[in-house]
């Protein structure tokens, strides 16, 4: 009998990839990665190797020619360079989302947008009740922000006991939680204005929606203006990360032309290529053509999007928190976490989030403005109102706008911010993990 031959045994560059290739496969992937980040931040920030962390991330570097050189450390490069291609990216899933997503039409973002608003208003809130009147009151905006990455993780984790509905809910939240952020980033967390720089950023961003109005494909033609609007935006005293915004916020979000369209005149033509002589040169030609009116069925935002979805998500957002997490407790107390600043930001995240998007979920419910996300019940959404606490990357970067000149201050938001996201992370995972699961046509 003949013997089948034995497989070859395996590589050991594939022996040792493969779970590396099975972690970055898990939908939670990223948040497991920013997580082991900022820990990896704490643990450096207080062992006897600190000063190294230090020396790091305060590094000078100074970029540009000539005489007027611009000087700036690697954690001011990652916090105001590289974090603007996250919010390009933040900016381009906010377009997605109303352009052909959850958020295209009004009955279906109502209800997100409501919920939303709950989850600042009364964050910012708690955060100013605790605050006002002293130093620290500028920091009221720290609290408002869930960071989307963290949440979805917390709830891929809990797959089949979350409905999707419930799932979408919080995506869409969290997007116009973004969007709640940006405009505050922009509104008053800026330098003194300067109207002609803002005016030539106002040129810009004109340039970029006619490059919008007139499908302008080229990645580069994108890069190259929205450069210029960070260095525009940077001039005029807007926070420069807002120009990767309003540059996602330009890329056009639909194809030049429409799917079915293309795929019945690529029938007629494959059924041509199919009874062409075999000549193996000219069927080459006619697949790369094949290839170009595919390309013409795929929006360059979600080319984009898929392009710097993992450099953001594995590359930056990781490298931000490794950055920005650090924080030295060796010689705080319990009295210092009980301080106004880390209190309020704590509370803000834990208790306002929750108190806020579930009451204003419920009200809107009742009202009739929406049914319940998913058909869940009050026990899942007040699971998810819990984890939208989880306030984390954005929390952090306007921390550092607040407080950039007042590192004390700065290390007392961070330390609010690091407890309060892992308290609604905890909390709500175990909220959702005990709630009744969703029916099987409700998940």
């Amino acid at each position: 009998m003949e013997t089948q031959p034995r497989p070859p045994p395996p590589r050991l560059f594939q022996v040792a990839t493969a779970p590396l290739q099975a972690f970055f496969r898990l939908e939670a992937s990223s948040g497991i990665l920013l997580a082991l980040c900022a820990v990896a931040a704490m643990v450096w920030a207080n062992s006897p190797w600190s000063a190294g962390y230090g020396a790091l991330f305060d590094a000078p570097l100074s970029l540009g020619v000539g005489g007027a050189p611009s000087h700036f450390t690697f954690r001011e490069l990652i916090n105001d360079g590289l974090m603007t291609i996250f919010f390009f990216l933040v900016g381009m899933e906010i377009k997605r989302e109303l352009a052909t997503g959850e958020l295209r039409t009004v009955s279906r973002a109502l209800l997100p947008l409501i919920a939303a608003l709950g989850g600042m208003v009364v964050p910012a809130a708690v955060y100013i009740a605790l605050n006002a009147g002293t130093p620290a009151m500028k920091g009221w905006a720290i609290p408002m922000a869930t960071d989307i990455a963290f949440a979805i993780g917390c709830l891929t984790l809990l797959k089949g006991r979350v409905s999707h509905g419930l799932v979408v809910f919080l995506t869409a939240l969290a997007i116009f939680d973004d969007i709640g952020g940006i405009l505050v980033i922009a509104l008053f967390y800026g330098s003194g204005l300067h109207v002609e720089w803002l005016l030539g950023g106002l040129g810009l961003t004109g340039v970029l929606w006619a490059c919008n109005h007139y499908y302008v494909r080229n990645g580069v033609v994108y890069a190259l203006l929205g450069t210029g609007l960070w260095y525009a935006l940077h001039h005029g005293g807007i926070h420069s990360t807002i120009a990767g915004v309003i540059t996602g916020m330009m890329i056009p979000a639909r194809p030049v032309r429409r799917g079915r369209e293309v795929l019945e005149e690529l029938r007629g033509f494959i059924d041509e290529l199919l009874r062409a002589p075999q000549d193996e040169a000219v069927r080459t030609q006619q697949l790369l053509h094949i290839e170009e009116q595919m390309e013409d069925i795929e929006p360059p935002l979600t080319r984009f999007v898929h392009l710097w979805h993992g450099w953001v998500s594995y590359g930056i957002v990781p490298l931000f928190a490794l950055a920005n997490s650090g924080i030295d407790v060796r010689g705080m107390h319990l009295a210092d976490l009980l301080a106004p600043l880390p209190l309020g930001v704590l509370l803000g995240l834990f208790v306002g989030k929750q108190v806020g998007i579930f009451l204003f979920t419920w009200v809107a419910v009742k009202a009739g403005v929406s049914e319940m996300p998913g058909g869940s019940g009050l026990g899942q959404l007040h699971g998810v109102a819990v984890v939208a606490g989880i306030g984390f990357t954005v929390a952090l970067f306007v921390a550092g706008l607040a407080f950039a000149q007042e590192p004390e201050l700065l290390s007392q938001a961070k330390l609010g911010i690091l407890l309060g996201s892992l308290l609604s992370g905890v909390v709500g995972y175990g909220i959702l993990r005990l709630a009744r699961p969703p029916r099987p046509q409700e998940g």
